[in-house]
């Protein structure tokens, strides 16, 4: 079995390490709860409030791959049977379908640049504190 990664990585504030997060440490991340490095067994959290912001706009994206490509079948279908019913000639119908997954494509980009970041985890505070 394969397992899709975000492509979020962590880099640990005591060993200095850089490492891929598993889905584990990515669910403690969102619901705010520390984990131990798996370098150094020392415990970290996600504290910086910028980082926390990216991290949890990674949500929304995840709707937004499905959404477009819904989007980008139904331009299509629409350009081919304008072109059916003599709205649209063929080149006019061959770059509005040109244009869309054009559209798509760059979408694409920008969500997988998104999706690739690395988070600073600062030392976890003591409960108590």
């Amino acid at each position: 079995m394969s397992v899709v990664t975000l492509g979020v990585q962590g880099r640990c504030a005591h060993c200095q390490t850089t490492q891929v997060l598993k889905p584990w440490q990515l669910n403690a991340i969102a619901i705010n709860e520390p984990f131990t490095c798996n370098h150094c067994q020392k415990t970290l959290e996600l504290r910086c409030p910028v980082q926390i912001k990216r991290f949890k706009s990674l949500d929304s994206l995840g709707l937004l791959r499905f959404s477009a490509s819904v989007t980008v079948c139904t331009a299509l279908l629409v350009a081919l049977v304008m072109e059916w019913i003599g709205l649209l000639n063929v080149t006019e119908q061959l770059n509005a379908s040109l244009i869309v997954l054009f559209v798509y494509f760059a979408l694409l980009r920008f969500v997988h640049h998104r999706q690739h970041m690395t988070l600073i985890l600062e030392a976890a505070k003591a409960h108590g504190d």
